[in-house]
């Protein structure tokens, strides 16, 4: 993002797991500059409508904070990329591969990102989990057989759900999203969308 826009500072923060978490990364703008928060997140959930909030809430209130990532049509482009990247042929069948969630709206934002690679690659895409919701990932891979299926994960980068999506049994798994330009452009829009409010 930074490299896209240059005249645009960019700092990393963490939700959890990693420092710096989001209050500290907050805490660190000097005071009387504008702050947006663009949660890299591929839908809404938890962590965007609570605990981004409440980071906000308890260490600079003026921030603004933005919409997630998906879904969205420009990450159908970025997923049918990388499927290609991947070895993915014009017939094989998808399986979009997401995290999972207990969330029922951010289950069906995955199914609606769904339905935009299938419109992208004109052919059918099934939306899968990798826990708290139905299909799980192999369940979704065996109920396209026969022919062959590829896995696109539905992750920014790799960890501990891609690494078992190789044992889920498809002939091609392509790469997480990660820095790809489509998600960068994305990063950005969503950043103009609110940055000029308040």
């Amino acid at each position: 993002m930074g490299a896209a826009r240059a005249n645009l500072e960019v700092r990393l923060s963490w939700i959890e797991l990693v420092d710096p978490d989001l209050p500290t990364a907050l805490a660190a703008v000097p005071a009387g500059r504008r702050v947006v928060v663009v949660p890299l997140l591929l839908s809404s959930g938890y962590h965007d409508r609570v605990d981004i909030p409440a980071a906000i809430r308890s260490t600079r209130p003026d921030t603004v904070q933005a919409a997630v990532l998906g879904p969205d049509p420009l990450l159908a482009g970025a997923l049918a990329d990388r499927l290609a990247e991947a070895g993915r042929r014009p017939g094989d069948t998808v399986v979009l591969a997401a995290a999972g969630s207990s969330d029922p709206a951010a289950v069906a934002a995955v199914h609606t990102q769904a339905e935009l690679l299938a419109a992208h690659l004109d052919v059918p895409v099934t939306a899968a989990f990798g826990s708290s919701a139905a299909p799980d990932v192999r369940s979704a891979v065996a109920a396209t057989r026969p022919g062959r299926v590829a896995i696109a994960p539905y992750l920014l980068a790799p960890g501990f759900f891609t690494e078992r999506l190789a044992e889920a049994g498809a002939d091609v798994v392509a790469a997480p999203l990660g820095a790809h330009p489509a998600v960068v452009t994305l990063a950005l829009r969503r950043y103009d969308e609110v940055s000029t409010v308040g």
